[in-house]
């Protein structure tokens, strides 16, 4: 046997090796960054703030906040980090951390998105009923078991990724560590760790995004047979904010993890929009379309003044 001299580190080649444009890349994404804290936290405030917003809908949306604020931080204080240092470094157990939690907390945003698409479903077909169906307990344990189960895929990914022996090469072409930039670092074989990579994939994300569409199917056929115009108009209109967060998350996330590693610009890019844009987009979507969010923001502001 080959013996291998044991790595106990890699090197994040991100975005770029030019000094001048990490020194902007740098600006762009700390803006980015404190928009994303103030944009998720502001919202968080005012749907804990006003009492009109606090609706099975609005403590989904203060979650989903609170899992945008969780998402970006994993990847985004590390990518500032290494913009401003020559060696770009990052330990293997720090790197199989990063990638856990970047699989967690998309995996729960995953999860979340769906029962959005099931709380829209329900506030649009039984509107009497809605408050009875969609009651506290039913909302704790949907948004508990959206994070136990996101969290319990990422560990099953880990705990099989643990067993891959990384030699030689260091480099890590990616601005953070997700598993499909680890697998063509590893001397060993990776058919086991990558299979239950897929498997999960398709069953996690591509089922959510299944269940999701499938809610839509049903929130369309409930809307056509609506008599009244301003019904429908009401219905599509509080349904257009979850749809936008949901094509920009499916857009990029799902794609980047089921298409194949080869450091390409468009994985960087796919890994940028779900990780760093969609988290700082999600406040913006649910503010600017949303009547009920803006009226209590002026209802806030009002008080203060």
């Amino acid at each position: 046997m080959r013996n291998h001299s044991v790595v106990s580190e890699f090197i994040l080649f991100g975005l770029s090796a030019d000094p001048q444009i990490e020194a902007l890349l740098f600006v762009l994404f700390l803006v980015i960054y404190l928009l994303t804290l103030m944009g998720n936290l502001m919202l968080l405030l005012v749907i804990r703030a006003d009492s009109c917003l606090h609706t099975p809908m609005y403590f989904f949306l203060g979650q989903l906040s609170f899992l945008d604020l969780c998402h970006s931080s994993v990847t985004v204080p590390k990518l500032l980090e290494n913009l401003l240092s020559e060696k770009k470094t990052i330990s293997v157990e720090g790197c199989l951390a990063q990638a856990f939690f970047v699989f967690a907390t998309g995996g729960t945003e995953s999860c979340l998105l769906t029962v959005m698409a099931y709380d829209r479903y329900v506030a649009i077909s039984s509107p009497l009923l809605y408050g009875q169906m969609m009651n506290r307990q039913l909302c704790m344990g949907l948004v508990w078991g959206s994070w136990s189960v996101a969290f319990l895929d990422a560990l099953i990914n880990i705990l099989v990724a643990l067993n891959l022996d990384f030699c030689g090469a260091q480099n890590i072409h990616h601005f953070s560590c997700e598993l499909p930039s680890l697998y063509s670092l590893s001397c060993c074989d990776v058919s086991a760790s990558f299979t239950v990579l897929l498997c999960s994939s398709l069953l996690h994300f591509f089922g959510n995004f299944l269940l999701i569409f499938f809610s839509y199917v049903c929130i369309l056929f409930t809307i056509l047979s609506m008599n009244a115009t301003t019904g429908r108009n009401k219905a599509f209109s509080t349904c257009s904010s979850h749809l936008t967060a949901v094509i920009f998350f499916y857009g990029s996330g799902l794609l980047r993890y089921l298409m194949p590693n080869l450091g390409s610009t468009q994985e960087l890019i796919f890994s940028l929009h779900y990780s760093v844009v969609t988290p700082m987009l999600n406040p913006v979507i649910y503010s600017l379309k949303n009547k009920e969010v803006k009226a209590a923001v002026r209802r806030i502001l009002r008080k203060r003044v």
